[in-house]
């Protein structure tokens, strides 16, 4: 049987069903014709790798993945250039790559890559399509999966569709939202959020070589594509099989809670969005089942499990867990965990096919997105709670040891984020600024705190490229044109290579900071209570300075404790009876006795 019929016999009725209530059969053979020959023309080395993860189809939960997030262009130069670098992210003990978004863009305004202007095509500052291509192949040898950055909802103004829109074709003006005049417009921005209020208002641009309002939910130079339109799906499931078929492993879903836009609707997570995640599924499941989908949904945890989809029906493999990352960082500045456990618990208590990246820091900035209803019955005032985090984390609040920036302030709302490195907003640039050995040492500590939760958390870490070797902010976006008015490029900044070199010294901040990212890999390695199928729970410690995990398997039990506080502190885990040891430190403890922790102090208890 040929083996495009074998893989797609037992999807073809649902993927049908789907694609006709969204499209009609006009285009539908086009699309299956395209899979047809997407899949034959897929290499050897990726045909064994569909094969062996359709044997072991979750791959991605070993307790092994460690994940590193980079720009290319930042961190080597291009595609060859990091391929020149493989001893490096060898010995960093990765087996994942997200590369920032990598395909062709405008040469000004592009949103750190994410505004596209050819889905087919690598920018070529990067390199050529060939060239992540041996990439990828180079990657895949030392067992390392690439994920790449796919921009679903939106295109740049330059992208051909786009360039032949303004010149009035029906068929690419059809691919985007246009309109002659406000009226549908109106209409539209009577239910539709802002996404940027204050630098990017409102949800239309105008323009003038067609004479009609776009739809530009993000920024003015992004034109949101009309998936009400079959040729757009077709298109962009093309795209990903290109580019699954050049090897790429894992695709993160930009903005997918955006993609479908209807009147009358907030435009965020509409039912047809679930259709095209699970279309886009069954397309890769046919032609390159080893890939995965990683969705970007910044969104509340009670709307997450739908991107997982069922178990029947299945969408995202992964999503991120940003509001965990949120409460990791306010727990830190406020010495309070109690929102922390709330929204672990959150996360905890939905499906058990629901995985998460966990992560401390990313290209993007911290939005501070608090569960208000939990902070408001815990006596918090969430304005008032948000003010504090941006401005102790830009270093403004009396006694603030962190160095960040703020990030689209609003000073009607008094609403903004933050920006930042993680080792700047853990202290080490006012610490070295200051030549503060105290403070150095305490910006270490609370460096190994917030990864160490990370690890320990359900799903896998992903480590932003610098964290490793103390990558501190860089100012001098500010005299950059096109850069100056976003802050977020205080954290995207070249990677230090010279502070690399200082990874030989065992002495040195990164060897340190290197030394704890490996060291809790190892942890998860070594530790079968760290495997996928391990029960994970909060624990309450009567301290609510204190977070703990525990994570209970057939071989045992471990107690994961961290101490948010820069002061001591003291605990009790009522039901631990018996004696515990710290398998960092093998000091034994006895934790429903009580145990006492120095400030930002992490302890992993294992059962005598």
């Amino acid at each position: 049987m040929d083996l495009f019929e074998k893989r797609f016999r037992e999807k073809r009725a649902e993927f049908e069903s789907l694609y006709l209530s969204l499209y009609g059969r006009d285009k539908l053979e086009e699309l299956e014709i395209k899979m047809k020959e997407r899949l034959h023309s897929r290499k050897a080395d990726l045909l064994s790798l569909d094969e062996k993860r359709i044997r072991n189809p979750l791959w991605y939960r070993s307790a092994s993945m460690t994940g590193m997030t980079m720009y290319t262009d930042l961190f080597a130069g291009g595609f060859r250039g990091i391929i020149e670098k493989m001893d490096y992210l060898r010995a960093a003990g990765i087996s994942y790559l997200h590369l920032m978004p990598f395909l062709k863009m405008p040469l000004g305004d592009n949103d750190g890559g994410f505004a596209v202007s050819d889905f087919l095509t690598a920018d070529p500052k990067f390199g050529t399509n060939e060239d992540l291509e041996a990439l990828a192949d180079t990657l895949r040898a030392a067992g390392i999966s690439l994920c790449m950055d796919f921009v679903m909802n939106h295109t740049s103004d330059e992208h051909e569709w786009a360039m032949r829109a303004k010149r009035g074709e029906k068929e690419y003006m059809d691919r985007y939202y246009c309109f002659e005049d406000r009226t549908e417009p109106d209409e539209y921005e009577k239910t539709v959020p802002e996404v940027f209020p204050s630098t990017a208002p409102g949800n239309f641009i105008y323009s003038p070589e067609m004479g009609e309002w776009v739809m530009s939910s993000f920024y003015p130079y992004q034109w949101d594509i009309n998936y009400h339109n079959a040729d757009v799906f077709n298109d962009i499931a093309d795209a990903a099989m290109m580019w699954a078929n050049l090897g790429v492993e894992v695709f993160r879903l930009d903005a997918v809670p955006y993609i479908w836009k209807e009147k009358g609707t907030n435009c965020r997570n509409l039912p047809e969005v679930h259709k095209i995640v699970r279309l886009l599924r069954l397309v890769l499941e046919t032609v390159a089942p080893s890939v995965i989908l990683k969705g970007e949904v910044v969104m509340a945890p009670k709307e997450l499990a739908a991107y997982f989809g069922t178990e029947e029906s299945p969408e995202c493999h992964l999503l991120y867990a940003v509001s965990i990352m949120v409460n990791i960082w306010g727990a830190l500045s406020s010495e309070d965990t109690r929102l922390l456990y709330s929204q672990t618990e959150n996360f905890l208590s939905l499906p058990s096919n629901c995985y998460f990246v966990n992560y401390i820091r990313c290209h993007d900035d911290i939005g501070w997105g608090f569960d208000e209803d939990k902070e408001r019955e815990i006596g918090i005032d969430p304005l008032l709670h948000k003010i504090y985090q941006y401005r102790f984390y830009d270093g403004e609040f009396p006694g603030s040891y962190a160095r960040g920036e703020l990030y689209n302030y609003d000073s009607a709302t008094q609403d903004a984020r933050s920006c930042g490195t993680t080792l700047s907003l853990c202290g080490l640039e006012a610490a070295i600024q200051n030549r503060n050995d105290r403070e150095i040492e305490l910006a270490i500590k609370r460096f190994k705190l917030l990864y160490s939760v990370v690890y320990a958390m359900k799903g896998f870490p992903l480590i932003n490229s610098g964290d490793e070797i103390g990558q501190l902010n860089d100012y001098s976006y500010k005299l950059q044109e096109g850069k100056r008015d976003d802050s977020r490029y205080v954290h995207r900044s070249r990677f230090d290579w010279r502070k690399a070199e200082a990874l030989q010294n065992s002495r040195s901040i990164p060897y340190r900071l290197s030394s704890i990212l490996l060291s809790l890999r190892a942890l998860r390695e070594r530790y079968p209570m760290f495997s996928p199928d391990a029960e994970v729970v909060t624990w309450h410690a009567h301290n609510d300075s204190v977070f703990a995990l525990k994570r209970t398997c057939e071989d045992g039990t471990l107690l994961s404790v961290f101490n948010f506080s820069g002061r001591k502190q003291h605990a009790v885990f009522d039901f631990f009876t018996g004696e515990y040891r710290d398998v960092s430190t093998s000091r034994i403890f006895e934790p429903g006795l009580g145990l006492d922790l120095d400030e930002y102090e992490v302890l992993f208890l294992v059962r005598i």
